[in-house]
């Protein structure tokens, strides 16, 4: 990778993150067509269809023996200048990493997270287009700062509203008194995680009441449950926000139902690596 790519120097660039699950890309299509709107979104022309990307992610998988993995894809701007001018790049660069990932212990997916709510705000939605995974994330960065200098593993974003938005890079998701579920919805600034809505789909086909709604910190400390979700994260629960105790201070029956539906869900659904 050349040191005038444009994606170093300015973060001018759009990625996505995929798992991999026994052998299987779990929603590999819906995250490679993610990934697309955002580079053309930013005016970004990536050298590969999105049929030759899919055939060069599972390439990757294959290269590195993986069954269970984390797939990272990245497309920059390209080599260019150290000017800002994007004309300047006339090739994107490609990268597809394939590893292992692990953002929380194990530990904390069967006792809980403890989190904080940072006094980092999201980026207002009508000055950033929150759907655009860019490679710019420094902001989440900042989050996660402060969630490590609070001595816990993750901190809620608010809006320049007040409104819960989401993690450093993960959506979220609360059980209130009446035992609905509550997500922010996509027009707070949120970006609309795979996953998130993947758990939202289970949800409903559990029988329960999902609603996409605002709601601020007081809700949060009242809820009975919470839990956060993501590509990296999967489902964790949250036990303790801005040291409330959240419910009875241990993952809720409805959290666990929805760790283990999402669990046998992802094993058992995605493109096949090594064939079927």
């Amino acid at each position: 990778m050349s040191v005038f790519d444009h994606g170093f120097l300015y973060g001018d660039g759009v990625f996505e993150g995929t798992r991999a699950y026994n052998g299987r890309i779990f929603k590999l299509q819906e995250h490679l067509e993610r990934l697309y709107e955002s580079a053309h979104h930013i005016l970004l022309d990536i050298p590969l269809s999105i049929e030759e990307m899919k055939e060069v992610t599972l390439e990757a998988v294959r290269r590195n023996n993986l069954r269970d993995s984390y797939i990272r894809t990245v497309v920059s701007r390209g080599p260019g200048d150290l000017g800002l001018d994007p004309a300047k790049c006339p090739r994107a660069s490609v990268v597809i990493i394939a590893d292992k990932i692990s953002i929380f212990p194990q530990e904390c997916y069967e006792r809980g997270l403890e989190v904080i709510t940072a006094v980092t705000r999201q980026r207002p939605a009508d000055t950033f287009e929150p759907r655009l995974k860019s490679l710019n994330y420094l902001n989440n960065i900042l989050v996660k700062l402060e969630a490590a200098h609070a001595g816990v593993m993750e901190a809620l974003v608010l809006n320049t509203q007040g409104y819960v938005v989401e993690g450093s890079g993960c959506n979220i998701f609360i059980v209130n008194k009446k035992g609905e579920l509550l997500t922010p919805p996509p027009y707070l600034g949120i970006l609309e995680g795979i996953t998130r809505n993947t758990v939202i789909d289970i949800a409903r086909q559990e029988g329960l009441t999902v609603r996409e709604t605002p709601f601020t910190r007081h809700e949060l400390y009242i809820s009975r449950e919470c839990f956060l979700t993501g590509t990296a994260a999967e489902v964790i629960p949250v036990v303790s926000i801005d040291r409330r105790t959240v419910g009875d201070g241990v993952p809720g029956p409805i959290t666990r139902e929805l760790m283990k539906k999402f669990h046998d869900y992802a094993q058992e659904n995605g493109t096949p690596v090594y064939g079927d």
